[in-house]
């Protein structure tokens, strides 16, 4: 089975229409997102409506903070952030935010763990920016693979007998995620990359192989940051996507 598994996609319609494209142009099978669809960008309701649209076709779906952020005030998060929240919690419907709500913090199947921030503490959002951090949630599952986002930047983990490898994947080049290691895949963002490439990130697993191939994606990153303008969301939001920071 081929799967394509997206995170960080923060409202930003056009590069998730163009990962979508891409993922079923390759062939995938089934469609696995790693939360956070809200936040940041100016199209949360066709976002929310496209995940609802992918679980009812049979993808799996799990929740980020921005989506917690929407049904309680008890997330922090800086200015920006919360000024796009509340701005988001006024477009969506009541079955969108319960569709949100909803959504489990974390996922499994067969050998693979799905979460949006680490494993460790679900709940906690923290970010895995250290093989440390890496090993606290690889440590806390017996999962073969986990997958996660939040943090906006593509690496990969690994652990053998207590020994920890980490490396940035290079897009387009397929690795083999060897048995007698534990993995974590950190996803970057489908649609506010913080790695200073501005095309989607997203990441796609054969399950036979285990090989994962990270992807990048060319969108219209203009017509993105035109929609957040004209909506009057900070601004700051609609430069940082042609910087991919």
């Amino acid at each position: 089975m081929l799967l394509a598994i997206f995170a960080d996609i923060h409202a930003n319609r056009q590069a998730f229409a163009a990962c979508l494209d891409y993922a079923r142009a390759q062939g995938a099978d089934r469609m696995i997102c790693l939360g956070d669809y809200v936040g940041y960008g100016a199209d949360p309701e066709w976002t929310v409506d496209t995940v609802m649209g992918l679980v009812d076709d049979g993808a799996m779906a799990v929740r980020g903070n921005h989506d917690n952020a929407i049904g309680t005030t008890a997330e922090s998060m800086n200015a920006v952030a919360q000024a796009a929240i509340e701005w988001t919690r006024g477009r969506l419907s009541a079955a969108q935010r319960r569709f949100l709500a909803e959504l489990p913090l974390t996922l499994r199947e067969d050998d693979r763990l799905y979460v949006h921030s680490e494993a460790s503490n679900p709940s906690r959002w923290r970010y895995v920016q250290s093989s440390a951090d890496a090993a606290r949630s690889i440590q806390a599952t017996s999962a073969h693979v986990t997958f996660c986002g939040h943090i906006h930047q593509p690496a990969l983990y690994s652990s053998a007998a207590a020994k920890m490898t980490s490396f940035v994947p290079s897009s387009g080049v397929s690795v083999q995620l060897l048995g007698g290691r534990q993995w974590l895949v950190v996803l970057g963002s489908v649609g506010q990359p913080r790695d200073g490439n501005p095309a989607a990130s997203f990441a796609m697993l054969d399950t036979a192989t285990k090989e994962i191939t990270y992807c990048r994606v060319p969108y219209d990153v203009e017509a993105a940051a035109s929609r957040i303008r004209a909506n009057g969301l900070p601004l700051w939001l609609a430069d940082r996507l042609a910087a991919g920071r």
